[in-house]
């Protein structure tokens, strides 16, 4: 059980002091930017689809003896947001550092302001999906409103 805690915690970046959503996130940025340096776009998907899976089966033992059902330090959800913000944006754009840094800011935004859908798809279904679901409409909605922004940019 140990283990599976220290994998939801984004390998323990959800357990630092204050923001450990932020945490989380800025830790998976590195692990982006090596898949993608090393690998390409198409190594970073396969790796948000496997972490998406692998956070929603680990979640289900880690929170079943909890009474909150989604607590802060699980991050791996933040991981899998970010992860498919960046993703989407490279898509479109080369991997360059100031891309890195916006589908940071980006993603993060979305997941803590919450607009409508997220917040409403932090309750829809149980814990260990809806954990993982509003963090990815949030990583989708991060992306389109930077890719929409680019367009109106081109286009002005």
């Amino acid at each position: 059980m140990t283990l599976l805690r220290w994998f939801v915690a984004g390998l323990g970046s959800g357990w630092l002091p204050k923001a450990p959503g932020t945490w989380g996130s800025l830790a998976a940025l590195p692990v982006a930017w090596a898949m993608v340096s090393y690998g390409n776009a198409d190594v970073l998907l396969g790796a948000t689809l496997a972490l998406w899976v692998l956070g929603c089966w680990a979640c289900v033992p880690v929170l079943r003896d909890m009474t909150n059902q989604d607590p802060g330090w699980i991050v791996v959800d933040e991981w899998v947001g970010e992860w498919l913000c960046l993703w989407l944006l490279l898509l479109f754009f080369e991997p360059v550092w100031w891309l890195w840094l916006l589908g940071f800011a980006a993603f993060r935004v979305f997941d803590i302001w919450k607009p409508f859908p997220i917040r409403q798809l932090e309750h829809w279904g149980p814990p260990w999906w809806s954990i993982m679901f509003d963090d990815v409409v949030a990583g989708v909605m991060g992306a389109a409103v930077l890719l929409l922004a680019w367009e109106i940019y081109r286009v002005v």
